[in-house]
């Protein structure tokens, strides 16, 4: 096990390094490589990840709390049980990624691709994913309430048993997704109507 804390990285390469269970505090990566690398059970605290590659990475049972992934490329990673508290994953891709069994606590997840991405009964209150892909996503039984989904792309998604009560939902095209089984509120009623050419009087 190693800590590394205040440091800061730029274009380094650590995807032949064994960083299991390894601890993270207050640490900036610019441009890093973990892609294939093994980061299983390791925990970040306070870091900053820019445009850094985790591509096929391995980051089973890993904890974020407070942390930054912005533009990170997560294709074909493996999270599973790993968890994320209060952090940005601004515009990081997630397509073919593992996030069975994934712990999303808050945070913002704005511009991110979740295209195809099983969230299944995932309690997701309160997140931020404003204009995200979740195109064909799995969010059966999984609890949005509350969440930012402003201008998010929902198309094709399986919305059955999905709570969005008190979500934002404006500039959302209802009519790309099957709302059968989905819990609304009176205005997300209201903007499905409105999205479907009604006139709500």
């Amino acid at each position: 096990m190693f800590q590394h804390s205040n440091q800061k990285y730029e274009g380094v390469n650590f995807g032949t390094q064994d960083l299991r269970y390894g601890e993270l505090l207050s640490c900036t990566f610019n441009r890093c490589f973990f892609s294939n690398g093994s980061l299983e059970e390791i925990t970040s605290s306070n870091c900053r990840f820019i445009e850094c590659d985790f591509r096929g990475a391995s980051l089973n049972g890993s904890i974020h709390k407070e942390s930054a992934f912005e533009n990170c490329n997560f294709n074909g990673a493996n999270l599973f049980v790993s968890k994320f508290e209060i952090c940005k994953m601004t515009g990081s891709d997630f397509s073919g990624s593992n996030m069975d069994g994934i712990t999303i606590f808050q945070g913002d997840w704005s511009y991110t691709n979740l295209r195809n991405t099983r969230l299944v009964k995932q309690d997701l209150r309160g997140v931020k994913f404003h204009e995200a892909d979740l195109s064909a996503a799995n969010l059966e039984k999984a609890d949005l309430r509350d969440c930012d989904l402003t201008m998010a792309i929902l198309a094709k998604a399986k919305l059955q048993g999905t709570d969005v009560r008190g979500a934002k939902m404006e500039g959302v095209d209802f009519k790309t997704f099957t709302i059968t089984g989905m819990r609304m509120d009176r205005e997300q009623s209201v903007l499905f109507s409105l999205s479907h050419g009604a006139k709500v009087g």
